[in-house]
């Protein structure tokens, strides 16, 4: 672990951050900027922008961002990039940066307690059985790129899958109807998208979406619920739509919330936090509303990553006070840190630590709380 850099603080103070939690919160012009020197350094090593670009005349309109990519360049996620006749993914026009696999029922999903797929919430509607869909599999669709730079990703190696502007041997590019001939395998069930995360690519995976659900329902197969895992930053207008198709699939969306206040939100993630944590509001707000007209499962289900020092209890009442008057019923998980990426100087997450975060999250109203990834939590602090 490091020292403070600004108060000489050393409990769980990070050198990826530079600076601990305290500081970041009561001196955030001071503090914020510690942390830009060595995601900086890193994301030159594999050709990616320091920061969002603002200097380009393309502008890209998908996520908080609103990147300006110059000629020759990429967006902050990678994925976008300005090859002189207008912007394009970085896999080719109409392709996806992915890597996917089949993951049999019941899978490590964030949304696991709640799933069609392992419990019988939804059922019969969007299930056949009441229990886990044994014998069956979610495709997992892992995309390159992310709106994001967290120092603690855990999922890292999505911004290795398109370094420099390429694909990486173990990436595939993919088709929209490459995409639509996998999940169309009579035994997959679930379809979600993560990575990295799918915003960059939503466009391409909205079209593919729409096709899976057409034509499963054209072939019998009742059942091919469509789930993402992101970061809730995208445009409004996109997230409602493909919202929508997993409203209409039975399955969720898991919005991943860093942190309630903006500077450490900014710290953690190198992106506007002011900017991110109002959109984050915004689409919460939108999907909350959206989810009344469902019922059985959830279509919202936001998590927390209880970062060691610097995802408090603190940090994760203000976004469980904030759901909660929302809609009470929105399922809360939390989830347990492992180092890793450029935050390998934190311990695990602590039991402690989890258990006081449940017991906020109960307090603020959420009536459903869960801890993940149980199995990490040991008595580090």
């Amino acid at each position: 672990m490091a020292i403070c850099s600004l108060c000489g603080f050393t409990k769980l103070v990070s050198g990826s951050i530079g600076v601990c939690y305290s500081c970041l919160k009561s001196r955030p012009s001071d503090a914020t900027p510690f942390s830009r020197s060595r995601r900086s350094r890193w994301r030159l090593t594999i050709g990616f922008p320091e920061e969002p670009p603002r200097g380009g005349r393309l502008k890209c309109n998908l996520c908080v961002n609103e990147c300006w990519i110059p000629e020759g360049g990429s967006g902050f996620c990678g994925v976008w990039v300005n090859r002189g006749m207008g912007l394009e993914p970085v896999a080719g026009k109409g392709r996806m940066a992915v890597h996917t696999y089949l993951d049999p029922h019941p899978t490590n999903c964030v949304a696991t307690p709640v799933c069609p797929a392992t419990t019988d919430r939804g059922f019969p509607e969007f299930t056949f059985t009441k229990g886990v869909e044994r014998g069956f599999y979610n495709l997992a669709v892992f995309l390159g790129g992310c709106p994001l730079d967290c120092v603690f990703c855990q999922n890292w190696e999505h911004k290795t899958m398109i370094a420099h502007s390429r694909l990486a041997s173990w990436a595939r590019s993919y088709t929209v109807d490459d995409l639509v001939e996998e999940a169309l395998d009579p035994l997959v069930t679930c379809i979600c998208y993560f990575g990295g995360d799918p915003t960059p690519h939503t466009p391409l995976l909205i079209q593919a979406s729409k096709t899976i659900i057409a034509r499963s329902r054209e072939r019998g197969q009742r059942y091919k619920r469509i789930c993402w895992e992101t970061d809730g930053l995208l445009n409004p207008n996109v997230m409602r739509e493909s919202a929508r198709l997993s409203l209409e699939s039975g399955g969720i969306v898991k919005i991943d919330w860093k942190a309630w206040t903006p500077s450490v939100y900014e710290a953690l993630t190198g992106v506007n936090g002011e900017k991110a944590v109002r959109r984050l509001m915004e689409n919460t707000r939108l999907l909350a509303g959206m989810s009344r007209s469902r019922g059985e499962p959830p279509l919202l289900v936001v998590s927390i990553l209880l970062v060691p020092g610097y995802v408090t209890v603190e940090e994760v009442e203000g976004i469980a006070g904030y759901i909660a008057n929302l809609d009470a019923n929105i399922p809360v998980v939390l989830l347990a840190f492992h180092p890793d990426h450029l935050m390998r100087d934190l311990p695990p997450t602590s039991r402690r630590h989890a258990m006081e975060a449940e017991e906020a999250v109960r307090k603020a109203g959420v009536k459903e709380v869960y801890i993940g990834n149980e199995w990490l939590l040991g008595d580090y602090y």
